[in-house]
């Protein structure tokens, strides 16, 4: 799955420091619009003083109007989209997401879904900053608007939110939740624990008058039913591993799962509880699964009888067990430092139990006329107004004045949200990467002012060229070997992609390599380089070569070291290109050693090449 690696440590610190950086730029951003819509709320309702603003009025009317089912979904949900946001924020994200997160589920499951996921991974590993600072805000901004959102259009809009970047997350992040890849088990967290997000965020955008009654507590708990048989039927299923605690001296499955969970960076105490859980299942894999499977198939059983005291007591031991599973199996889900969310058992109970209070629903309190109109904003027996009279400036400043704090709350989740979508959207559709991987390579360049050293040298069709002739254009000058067969093609097409990336720019820069190898200095391998390369019809490419003197002399004017190597071997020799002004002036000297040299390291580099070179353009 080449597009989803960029090559680059989770650890980098040049990419690390510029997702905190980054991270605290927005953070500030985000402040600084909550700071200004509370003001314009405090001041509108000092203007317009209505006697339904009472922010007291308006929280007793959320509570009274909510059944306890739908709260426990919306407020527990939103606390773990904000967790999960903030678990995007660990340092490693911005580069290890992909690699270490992501494409390990997606290499095992069906060509189609590393395809698909690929894509996915490419515009992360492409723009590692602007994908993992959206991913933060996006989340917290879903968790935020779910937890201040308590009813009405703003808080079924919410659980849409949450159903949207839910089905983005499990089809891109975790590759379907691994249905499609061997191995699946609840155990581990199939079906997806963001595909029970999903789920919690269709409930709370139902319609609020779908939770007064206990048939979608019925409908919740016999889905929640039929999921546990049916992962029960899976768990039992002979051959895959499960029923034996080692097999030919190898650990099984689930054993295997728990050994590797012990060895992540954590705690001393749960390393400790999950190494001897780990032997534990590797002598008694037989009965731990069976044990599994039968309380599975148990909590099914008592989930679809719909009997309320039955699925009390299902549901308080399912909490047990599945607080149990999270810890001894799961592991938390969240530790290590690429941890993205606290995998699906506390998800799980917070399903059942919404299900066990749907189905119980608590006698409902009617809020009272004020409490009404501090919810909506409106008169209760008023009939709406259309949108051409809402967006009048009178209508949306009396909006404003008698809007709840919960309402202001929530558009600036919103806010958030948009804050960490915009860049996201914009990634997606830039195919160019960030520059950021290659700085991450090769350093910060060093800022120059010096004049270009003169030359006269041969091109690769035989013509005379000497620095004098080059001036009134940018120059990018690099140093290649004719026959290399690692680095310097990769410098070539990066220097190409760059002419490619300026456009019409592009007939005012000259992309200059010189021969970097005292045996095949010809123009014969000049040329056959240029073909092998793609670079002979490129118009503004020069390769330029001269006798060993006047080639070395250059090498050493311009600190490339070259090492004459044995014949038939391409010469050894660092990699630089130099970014040369109009004027003949040195501006910038970079180092062009293309590292794990990926797509989008590829990339990167011509990316930064291409803003040397209009820099230059811009400041001749």
């Amino acid at each position: 799955m080449p597009g989803m690696n960029s090559g680059l440590s989770p650890d980098d610190p040049t990419v690390v420091a510029a997702f905190r950086s980054a991270l605290l730029h927005q953070g500030a951003i985000a402040l600084i619009v909550l700071v200004f819509l509370m003001m314009i709320w405090a001041t509108a309702r000092t203007w317009r003083t209505a006697p339904a603003a009472r922010p007291e009025a308006d929280e007793a009317g959320a509570r009274a109007g909510e059944s306890r089912g739908r709260w426990l979904l919306r407020t527990g949900f939103g606390t773990i989209w904000i967790l999960d946001g903030i678990l995007q924020a660990q340092p490693k994200m911005a580069t290890g997401l992909p690699t270490l997160v992501i494409q390990p589920t997606a290499a095992s499951s069906l060509s189609w879904v590393q395809h698909l996921v690929n894509w996915g991974g490419t515009v992360w590993s492409y723009h590692p900053i602007q994908a993992g600072t959206a991913s933060v805000w996006i989340q917290v901004g879903i968790g935020a608007w779910l937890i201040t959102a308590a009813r009405g259009r703003w808080s079924r809009l919410a659980g849409l939110s949450s159903v949207g970047w839910g089905l983005i997350v499990w089809i891109f992040g975790e590759s379907f939740g691994g249905i499609f890849a061997p191995g699946l088990s609840w155990l581990t967290g199939a079906p997806g624990a963001v595909l029970l997000y999903v789920v919690a965020g269709a409930l709370i955008a139902l319609p609020e008058g779908s939770w007064r009654s206990p048939r979608l507590g019925r409908l919740l708990l016999a889905g929640l039913g039929l999921f546990f048989i049916g992962m029960a039927v899976l768990q039992a299923w002979p051959g895959r591993g499960f029923w034996q605690g080692t097999t030919h001296g190898q650990p099984g499955t689930l054993t295997a799962m728990v050994q590797s969970m012990a060895s992540t960076h954590q705690p001393h105490f749960l390393s400790a509880l999950l190494t001897q859980f780990g032997s534990f299942a590797a002598g008694n894999g037989f009965a731990v699964n069976l044990t599994v499977v039968i309380v599975l198939a148990a909590l099914g059983a008592a989930f679809l009888t719909g009997r309320p005291r039955l699925v009390r007591y299902a549901m308080w031991f399912g909490v047990v067990f599945c607080l149990a599973v999270w810890v001894l199996v799961q592991d938390l889900g969240f530790l290590g430092g690429v941890g993205t969310d606290p995998n699906s058992m506390i998800p799980t109970i917070l399903l059942f139990a919404a299900g066990y209070l749907a189905l119980t629903p608590a006698p409902q309190q009617v809020p009272q006329t004020e409490e009404v109109q501090a919810e909506t904003g409106t008169p209760a027996a008023a009939a709406a107004p259309g949108w051409s009279q809402r967006l009048r400036p009178r209508a949306l400043g009396s909006a404003l004045a008698t809007a709840s704090a919960r309402s202001v709350a929530a558009f600036a989740a919103v806010a958030v949200i948009v804050l960490g979508a915009a860049p996201m959207a914009s990634a997606t559709v830039n195919r160019t990467a960030d520059p950021i991987l290659a700085l991450a390579i090769s350093g910060d360049s060093e800022t120059l002012d010096i004049p270009a050293v003169a030359f006269q040298l041969t091109d690769q069709n035989g013509k005379a060229v000497t620095q004098a002739s080059l001036r009134g254009k940018v120059v990018l000058l690099t140093f290649l070997d004719p026959v290399c067969t690692t680095d310097c093609p990769i410098i070539a097409q990066e220097l190409k992609q760059a002419g490619t990336l300026l456009g019409a720019q592009d007939k005012d820069v000259m992309l200059v390599a010189v021969v970097a190898n005292p045996t095949y200095r010809s123009t014969v391998f000049t040329q056959a380089f240029d073909r092998q390369e793609g670079l002979a019809a490129v118009p503004n490419w020069l390769y330029l070569t001269g006798s060993t003197s006047q080639l070395a002399a250059l090498w050493r004017q311009y600190g490339v070291t070259v090492e004459n190597l044995p014949a038939g071997a391409m010469s050894a020799h660092n990699d630089l290109v130099l970014v040369i002004d109009r004027s003949g002036e040195i501006r910038q000297e970079l180092n062009a050693d293309p590292g794990p040299a990926t797509a989008s390291t590829k990339s990167s580099f011509a990316v930064l090449l291409t803003q040397y070179a209009r820099q230059a353009l811009g400041g001749s």
